[in-house]
């Protein structure tokens, strides 16, 4: 991994996005930390080419970005658009809200709606990925739910994007979910896990937590992993200087000099 592929992911920070002129002043914040990519998640409105300027401005790609689960289903067409108005090839579903994973018929179902969505993507050139949450380590007919939405997706119209905390939080096991992925992988979210006082699992800047990192990035470059996208839900203080404090233990530890 080398630092140009380390990105800010975006929906860190959302609470200071929300016009185009604070997202202008949050953008130079990412770059002064550090980061010469993000990826585009929890943004207010904002034109295409106005935001594909402002990154640009500050010397920041747009690696990737997240869209609306809704969109992602229903209007595939309009998100290629979309992606190539940013100059970017990658999104991903972000969260299956009212998503039935009662039934394997019904994750059968969904996965079919995620195929199709992501061969529209693939025809203009565009990668889809699954962006997981611990919901998806239920288990139905002896697999994860995150195992049978792999199994039962074209590994050219669904890829991955595996979220190292939701990994960790639902019981699996981050550099095994790396090796699952291995070619289908081009970009991951990076947060730690670890446990507070009143003993409730929490994210963590990296390096503030327990996985163990060396290990994670070593199996994520074996998979083919292109960016690694740094995110943390929550944080306990200012969001940026979350990110800043992820960004310096990454480029200390774990990047190529």
């Amino acid at each position: 991994m080398n630092l140009n592929q380390v990105a800010a992911q975006l929906y860190t920070i959302r609470d200071y996005l929300k016009t185009p002129s604070e997202i202008a002043v949050s953008l130079k914040k990412i770059s002064q930390i550090g980061y010469r990519a993000v990826q585009c998640s929890g943004l207010g409105p904002i034109a295409e080419d106005e935001l594909f300027k402002l990154c640009a401005g500050e010397g920041l790609v747009i690696c990737a970005t997240h869209e609306s689960s809704e969109a992602i289903l229903k209007e595939p067409q309009r998100i290629a658009k979309r992606l190539e108005s940013l100059g970017t090839k990658i999104t991903a579903y972000p969260y299956p809200g009212g998503v039935n994973f009662d039934t394997l018929e019904a994750v059968k179902d969904f996965c079919r709606k995620l195929n199709a969505s992501g061969k529209v993507l693939h025809e203009a050139g565009l990668i889809l990925c699954y962006h997981n949450h611990q919901i998806e380590f239920r288990r139905l007919a002896g697999r994860s739910i995150l195992e049978i939405i792999y199994a039962e997706t074209d590994s050219r119209y669904l890829q991955g994007e595996p979220d190292t905390y939701w990994i960790q939080n639902g019981g699996g096991d981050v550099v095994e979910w790396c090796n699952k992925l291995k070619g289908r992988l081009p970009i991951i979210h990076l947060k730690d896990c670890t446990v507070l006082s009143n003993g409730q699992v929490s994210v963590a800047e990296i390096g503030n937590g327990n996985l163990n990192w060396k290990r994670i990035v070593a199996a994520a470059e074996q998979a083919g992993c292109q960016w690694y996208a740094v995110e943390q839900d929550s944080c306990p203080g200012d969001p940026f200087e979350s990110l800043k404090q992820s960004f310096e233990y990454l480029r200390d530890n774990l990047c190529s000099k």
